[in-house]
Parts: C-alpha cells; sequence; structure tokens
C-alpha cells in the first residue's frame, strides 16, 4: 500500500465517539484517517438526534411561553403563530453550523476523511466502499465507532409516513392533529413535548407503570403531572399491538389488561431504544464476538477480541449516550498512545431535555435498597428557591442519596429548570469521591437555581436552611 493508505489510527464512523476519537489521536500524533457512510459527518447526534432535537425543544418552549406565559409578565403577544418550516429552517441552520465546525476540526487536526461504507477485511485492513469507486486503507489501531440504529417494532414497521422513527419526528412538515408515542423515555417525552406545543394532541403509551423510568418513583411521578399539565396524555402499563386503517383513518391498537384500546392518529412516533450499527462492518471476517444484543464484546481497553480493533460508543455496552461515547474515544486513543485513559462509569450523567429537564448522576434510591446499601437522602423543592420564584421554574425538585456510614454521595436527581446544567456540579464532585457535606459547604451564589443542590445537601443530615 502507498504511504497515503497507511494509518496509524483508522476510525470508522464519525458521530461524537468517532470524531473525538479521530481528533485526540492527531493530537497524539497518530497519522489519523476517518471513515463515514453518510453525506455528513457528525453521526446520529448531530444530524438526526440530540443537537436538532434541542433546536426544536428551545425554540417550541420559546413560542409555548410566548402563548402561556407572557400575558403574566406584561407581554402582548397578540395574534401569536408560527411558521413550522421557518421552525425547521432554524434548526437546520443549527445543524449546518455545527456539521461545519466537525468538517473544520478535521481539517485543522489532518484528519484524512473518507466517504464511503467502512468494513474490516483482514488484519489491520479496512474496505471502503462508495459510489462508483473501491479503497482499501490500512491502520495499526482500528477504532469502531458507528454508533446506533433506531428499533422498530415487528408489529409496527417504520413506513417514515405514518409509523415513524426520531428521525422523521424532528422534521415534520405539518403539526400532526393526533400524534401517538411508544415509549416515555427520553426521545419520546422530547419530541412528544416539540409537537404538543405546537398543538397536536398526543397521547404518549408506555409498557412499564412510570414514565422516565430510569429515575426514582417521586421524581417520575412529577414528571407526569407537569406534563400532563402541558398537555402530554399518559397510558401507563399499556402494550402497543398493531395498527390499522379504518374508514380511510389510521387507528392505533393496544391492550392494558384485558381491555383493548385503540387510538386514532395521523403520526405513530416509535421510541422503545436503540441497538448497536454494525452491519456492514465485517466483524465476522476477524473473529470480533458480539453479545445476545448485539453489542461487540470489549475489554477494560476497549479492545475487541481482534487483534488492534477497538470498539467505543453505543456499539459496546453501556449508556447509549454522546458523551460517553466521547470519554471512551479519549480513554481508547489514550490508551493506544501508552497513556492512562480512564473513563469513570458511575458518574456518568442523565438528562431528559424537557421543560422542566430530568438530569441525575449516580444510583437511585430504588437501586440502592436492591444493592442492599443503607442509605439517608436529602430533597429540596425549588419553590422555596429564590431563582426559581423569581424565574417561573418553581417546579421541581433536588434530591441527594448518600452512603448512611461515610456521606460519600451516590447519587443525585433533579427535576426542575436547567437540572441539566445543574447536575455537573454534581457529577464533579462524585468524581473525587465526595461527600454530601461537601456539597453542603460550597458555596453557591445567591440567587441562583444551584442553590437548591446545596439545600438538598444540607437537607441529607436535616440542616437545610429553607425548606418550610
Amino acid at each position: 500500500m502507498s504511504e497515503e493508505t497507511q494509518f496509524d489510527l483508522v476510525v470508522i464512523g464519525s458521530g461524537p465517539g468517532g470524531y473525538v476519537a479521530a481528533i485526540r489521536g492527531a493530537q497524539l500524533g497518530l497519522k489519523t484517517a476517518i471513515i463515514e457512510k453518510e453525506d455528513n459527518l457528525g453521526g446520529t447526534c448531530l444530524n438526526v438526534g440530540c443537537i436538532p432535537s434541542k433546536a426544536l425543544l428551545h425554540s417550541t418552549e420559546m413560542y409555548h411561553f410566548a402563548g402561556h406565559g407572557a400575558t403574566e409578565h406584561g407581554i402582548d403577544l397578540t395574534n401569536l403563530s408560527i411558521s413550522i418550516e421557518k421552525l425547521m429552517a432554524k434548526k437546520s441552520k443549527t445543524v449546518d453550523q455545527l456539521r461545519n465546525g466537525v468538517k473544520h476540526l478535521m481539517k485543522t487536526n489532518k484528519i484524512k476523511v473518507f466517504s464511503g461504507l467502512g468494513s474490516l477485511e483482514g488484519q489491520s485492513k479496512v474496505r471502503i466502499r462508495a459510489t462508483g469507486k473501491d479503497l482499501a486503507i490500512e491502520g495499526k489501531h482500528i477504532i469502531l465507532a458507528t454508533g446506533s440504529s433506531t428499533i422498530e417494532l415487528p408489529f409496527l414497521k417504520f413506513d417514515g409516513k405514518t409509523v415513524v422513527s426520531s428521525d422523521q419526528a424532528i422534521a415534520f412538515d405539518q403539526v400532526p392533529a393526533k400524534l401517538a408515542v411508544v415509549g416515555a423515555g427520553a426521545i419520546g417525552l422530547e419530541l412528544g413535548s416539540v409537537w404538543a406545543r405546537l398543538g397536536a394532541k398526543v397521547d404518549v403509551i408506555e409498557f412499564l407503570p412510570a414514565i422516565a423510568p430510569t429515575f426514582d418513583k417521586d421524581v417520575s411521578k412529577m414528571a407526569e403531572r407537569l406534563f400532563k399539565k402541558q398537555g402530554l396524555n399518559f397510558h401507563l402499563q399499556t402494550k402497543v399491538t398493531g395498527i390499522k386503517k379504518s374508514k380511510g383513518t389510521h387507528i392505533l391498537t393496544a391492550e392494558k389488561g384485558d381491555k383493548t384500546i385503540e387510538f386514532e392518529v395521523d403520526k405513530v412516533l416509535v421510541a422503545v431504544g436503540r441497538k448497536p450499527y454494525t452491519e456492514g462492518l465485517g466483524l465476522e471476517t476477524v473473529g470480533i464476538t458480539t453479545d445476545d444484543k448485539g453489542r461487540i464484546t470489549v475489554d477494560a481497553h476497549y479492545k475487541t477480541t481482534a487483534d488492534g480493533v477497538y470498539a467505543i460508543g453505543d456499539v459496546i455496552p453501556g449508556p447509549m449516550l454522546a458523551h460517553k461515547a466521547e470519554e471512551e474515544a479519549v480513554a481508547c486513543v489514550e490508551r493506544i498512545a501508552g497513556q492512562a485513559g480512564h473513563v469513570n462509569y458511575d458518574v456518568i450523567p442523565n438528562v431528559i431535555y424537557t421543560e422542566p429537564e430530568i438530569s441525575s448522576v449516580g444510583i437511585t434510591e430504588a437501586q440502592a435498597k436492591e444493592q442492599g446499601i443503607a442509605i439517608k437522602s436529602g430533597k429540596f423543592n425549588f419553590a422555596g428557591n429564590g431563582r426559581a420564584i423569581a424565574s417561573d421554574g418553581t417546579d421541581g425538585f433536588v434530591k441527594v442519596i448518600a452512603d448512611k456510614a461515610t456521606d460519600k454521595l451516590l447519587g443525585v436527581q433533579i427535576i426542575g429548570k436547567g437540572a441539566s446544567e445543574l447536575i455537573a456540579s454534581a457529577v464533579t464532585h462524585m468524581e473525587y469521591g465526595g461527600s454530601a457535606e461537601d456539597i453542603a459547604r460550597t458555596i453557591h451564589a445567591h440567587p441562583t437555581m444551584s442553590e437548591a443542590l446545596k439545600e438538598a445537601a444540607m437537607a441529607v443530615d436535616g440542616n437545610s436552611i429553607h425548606s418550610a
């Protein structure tokens, strides 16, 4: 092979895990290439996931405030209207800006970008298949960072028109009159909120007994109550069974106990999770194994069962989160370069970007009980926080969970305005093994929403100042 096709590091996939791995590799002096099968760099997160959905959430939050909260502030917005075309254009502008940013980072870090489907072809070799051309390159080290794809239900096949995934639900050209959302996790709640704010009748159907099921019951219950006030209709412990057409109308069928329920729908968003995307990677050609969920088997240093091949992000076990993939990217490349890369999986934050937002880090009270850990906890309601009162953010609370014997922080859960930003402080304290008292004795500016975290930490030992 020529020098132009030989690299120290080849990354397949350009999402948050892939492009971060490529940049870190270049920073550490590795001659690096990245391969992307789609037209744009950035992966699902940038193109059809995290970024466009947050743009829509922000725009619709402002629209909802204009229609429901502005008058109380003395703001008169008569004849309020919204253009879906302009809304989508704003979303696209945001995505384009970040696409260009990733493209620029590849250039400034002198990373060779290949367009096409990358697949493993023997030791150190990668085949790149693109329209009209076929190229082979070689990498001393290869990182698989191909991400994940939406899960399709066998009885509710995607057609891209009526039954859709999040890929289509971020790009409707008009507001559906009746939207059914299957799944009450992050994606379902976020996109359900977007279209409910714009006027859709939204029914959220969840098989489990609670929405946001990875959080403690008190958080899930408050979220359900608040989202109901915003127009979301929840059908819990309900199993979707299929879809049919009757008299020109689409009917989604479901079961709750021994009862059959029908929903007249214009659109059905299936948001029941994601699965590792390994199609066409050629794992079998180099003997790479996967588990029963299709995830690539790796060791503590992200090495697969094939020499010189590593995997990170959604294709390996762990939460399917962009920031988890980014951290693994850095740790994996640093290990390749002989450094001590490491990811602390106990402090990966989880966020649902609704309004109010929901965030957490560490374990829940329920998990502590399952693990037999004696705990103490403190809670503080935003209703007692001055900044929250001044900025219409009184819904929600902060809960701090600590080890009963040592006071070490075990977990924090927040439901409230700006929870995605507030959780970072808890992550920081937990990273160094901090205690609830460490947060309680950390000075927080007044007035800020973050004071609620301090108060909840103080409440762990019954010392909250502003609790009623």
